[in-house]
């Protein structure tokens, strides 16, 4: 047998080595990754704390511009400086019973409120005063803490859809004209589950039942002691 050219052995190996560097290039390289899933933004609703000791909770949101002209015209606090825009605040959330409500529980929790707490709902309730007020008299018989407390206040106002009239005030109108407002912007509640309340012939209060979860629900008791005048001032925002 002849032996290969000295020629032809130098291009095979030359070739075998280029294989070879090119399967050794090949090892080295990360393999392909697989598609990465896409994680969704959307953070899944927060439980609500269930209170306990009562049968449901009434959410007051008081027109503050009527509290304001009886209590300080001048608008030295918060609430009643001008520019505050202040509208519907949330007065409070209270527990409430069929008949009757607690109010001044006895609690582990202290009776102030701390700073750091209170400030994350001035946007809401806004006066420092009244946040402790609220929590001494109403949230202390909720059964919750108080940061639980305030977290279900404030969901309950997000609950809410404050209708686009009555907003701004500056008006005479009925308070039966304000339940059908609150109604219509809110699917679920119903005229028996919300009460408009009236002071010195001004808009005061619009008080809506919910249930501990937060559902609409009928009040008897509450919707009895309604503002039965057929014409009110509702004083406007400054």
């Amino acid at each position: 047998m002849s032996r290969p050219r000295f020629s032809t052995v130098v291009r095979s190996a030359s070739l075998l080595l280029a294989g070879l560097a090119t399967l050794a290039a090949c090892s080295e390289e990360k393999p392909a990754e697989k598609p990465k899933t896409e994680v969704s933004r959307k953070t899944p609703a927060q439980k609500i704390p269930l209170g306990k000791g009562f049968d449901f909770y009434v959410l007051s949101l008081s027109w503050s511009p009527t509290w304001c002209a009886g209590n300080d015209a001048a608008g030295k606090t918060q609430q009643c400086r001008r520019g505050e825009n202040n509208g519907f605040i949330v007065h409070g959330l209270w527990p409430q019973n069929d008949r009757g409500y607690p109010e001044f529980c006895r609690t582990r929790e202290p009776d102030r409120v701390p700073d750091n707490l209170g400030r994350t709902v001035l946007d809401i309730i806004p006066s420092m005063g009244l946040v402790g007020h609220q929590w001494r008299k109403h949230g202390s018989c909720s059964g919750l803490s108080q940061k639980d407390y305030f977290a279900v206040t404030r969901a309950a106002w997000e609950r809410i859809r404050i209708p686009a009239e009555p907003q701004r005030g500056g008006a005479r109108l009925s308070p039966d004209a304000v339940e059908q407002a609150f109604t219509a912007a809110n699917p679920g509640l119903d005229r028996k589950g919300i009460a408009v309340t009236c002071e010195d012939g001004r808009l005061e209060e619009v008080r809506i039942c919910m249930t501990p979860d937060l559902s609409f629900r009928p009040c008897p008791e509450v919707d009895r002691a309604a503002c039965r005048a057929k014409s009110i001032e509702q004083p406007p925002i400054h």
